[in-house]
């Protein structure tokens, strides 16, 4: 589970870590939504090295850079960029572009990707739609975000070729301007707890 973030203020970034790994999640992805993206990374960076730190929401190649030169450890973007991903080949960085077709999937596939962000999961139609796109790319794998709870995650998890899911539920942008890190802790501890659940129920009926 990948708690998917927007940080204003780079400072907040040093208490929302060690709320996130209180609840279990030692990941989070910090989109360049904001100003704040970069410093946020080298923040966490710099206190909080057991964190897997992925820049989201890359969408140019200063942007790659300034991931990288952050510290930033993934990158994910929510389309497929030939440039953009060339530029984090380049930077010797590993990318997860986003696809919503068949046509971009296989343009990634000859890019040579191996894992695809499916985005926005929910609004494109779920769990449905993403295995109707997988079916034909049997080595792909996947991690869908966009629109997906609590409630959902689940049924995504259920797929063996689903690595990961991304959530902004979990730390909303309101609760980090607020502070509220007991909150986002709750959630984080109620998310990683349906991953251990869906994931060792998959590996008992495998």
């Amino acid at each position: 589970m990948v708690p998917v973030v927007e940080i204003d203020d780079a400072e907040r970034a040093l208490a929302l870590a060690p709320a996130l790994l209180d609840g279990g999640l030692p990941v989070i992805e910090i989109t360049f939504r904001t100003a704040a993206a970069a410093a946020a990374i080298a923040a966490i960076r710099s206190q909080w090295p057991e964190v897997l730190l992925i820049a989201g929401t890359v969408t140019n190649p200063s942007q790659v850079k300034a991931a990288v030169g952050a510290g930033a450890q993934l990158l994910v973007a929510p389309g497929f960029n030939p440039r953009v991903l060339s530029t984090a080949l380049e930077a010797s960085v590993e990318m997860i572009p986003g696809v919503c077709t068949p046509t971009e999937v296989e343009q990634a596939l000859e890019a040579g990707c191996a894992a695809l962000k499916f985005f926005p999961a929910e609004p494109l139609g779920g769990i449905r739609y993403l295995r109707a796109l997988a079916a034909p790319y049997g080595g792909m794998s996947w991690m869908p975000t966009g629109g997906i709870s609590l409630d959902s995650l689940p049924e995504y998890l259920s797929m063996p070729s689903v690595i990961a899911c991304g959530g902004s539920w979990i730390a909303p942008r309101s609760e980090i301007r607020a502070g509220a890190w007991a909150s986002i802790t709750d959630r984080a501890k109620h998310a990683a707890a349906t991953v251990r659940r869906c994931r060792a129920e998959g590996a008992r009926a495998r």
